[in-house]
């Protein structure tokens, strides 16, 4: 598998030079995919650093380096401190994690990730387990199709989109691509048809992952997991995402509540180094489009905590 169409990494410079690597540093790629960013991590890392790479996906251990400092982990992010405690690393110097679909999952059709091709509904970033998304679209319930469309996307009319659904399944089932296009289209607005199928597939691809969760779970371990100093850079790719993380940033905490000292100072176990996202450049997006809805956020851990 040829590593560079795999994925293209986004912010690949910025996200480099923000985490501030120590060539003696343990780091953790929490989405190795094909490897971009751990490549270029190791080439800034010197014979004493080592980094870990994740990924649910046994496709990306084809791109998996060949290089003593990197160890791969075929397992979701979420499941990070145990891995390090197993291989004796208690803290570590920074984690990055790239949360957007590897081209290599949009680009396998049979994989079920894009409405461009008639294939299975499956959306599973690890096929070896877990319901598919066909699972959740035969088996959910109008109410619990309308809570999916409606928290993991920005479709207006999440309650149609599950009742057509639900309509669709009771003909035949909606268990491919094309089928489930074809269920949705008549209530989605013609006029942005391609944006809403792609935001109504994204909200059963983060529900079929449990994307959120792992999310969730990456930065509240990144409490635990990082040395003081150590830091924390997230690359987003939807609106949803990038909340979560920059509430936490800012916060310390998933709810984003912010807590202050007697004389009104924000009591947060971070540092920001990104006060806003950063972006791609022109030439980046004209170079990789699909890079141009990535937003990178970077915080520090404070040596107090």
């Amino acid at each position: 598998m040829a590593t560079e169409t795999y994925h293209t990494p986004a912010l690949l410079a910025e996200t480099l030079d923000l985490l501030h690597l120590n060539p003696s540093g343990v780091y953790v790629d929490a989405t190795f995919g094909g490897g971009g960013h751990s490549r270029a991590i190791l080439e800034r890392l010197g014979p004493e650093g080592r980094l870990f790479g994740f990924d649910r996906d046994i496709d990306a251990l084809a791109n998996v380096p060949d290089d003593p400092r990197f160890t791969f982990v075929h397992s979701d992010y979420r499941f990070i401190p145990n891995f390090l405690q197993y291989h004796g690393v208690e803290r570590v110097d920074g984690i990055l994690a790239d949360l957007g679909v590897s081209f290599h999952h949009f680009d396998s059709g049979e994989r079920g990730f894009s409405f461009r091709e008639d294939a299975p509904l499956d959306m599973r970033m690890n096929r070896r387990g877990g319901r598919s998304a066909a699972d959740i679209v035969a088996d959910s319930s109008a109410e619990e199709l309308t809570r999916i469309f409606r928290t993991y996307s920005d479709l207006k009319k999440p309650g149609l989109i599950a009742a057509a659904i639900v309509k669709a399944r009771s003909l035949k089932p909606v268990d491919t691509t094309f089928r489930l296009a074809e269920a949705i289209t008549p209530v989605l607005n013609p006029k942005s048809l391609k944006k809403d199928l792609a935001q109504a597939f994204q909200a059963l691809r983060i529900e079929t992952n449990n994307e959120l969760r792992s999310l969730s779970d990456l930065l509240t371990n990144s409490l635990s997991i990082l040395k003081p100093e150590g830091r924390l850079a997230i690359i987003t790719y939807h609106s949803i995402e990038d909340r979560m993380v920059k509430n936490f940033m800012r916060s310390g905490n998933i709810e984003g509540e912010v807590r202050q000292d007697i004389y009104g100072r924000i009591l947060t176990p971070w540092t920001l180094i990104t006060r806003s996202p950063v972006t791609p450049s022109p030439e980046e997006v004209e170079r990789n489009p699909r890079s141009r809805s990535a937003k990178l956020r970077v915080a520090e851990l404070s040596m107090t905590e």
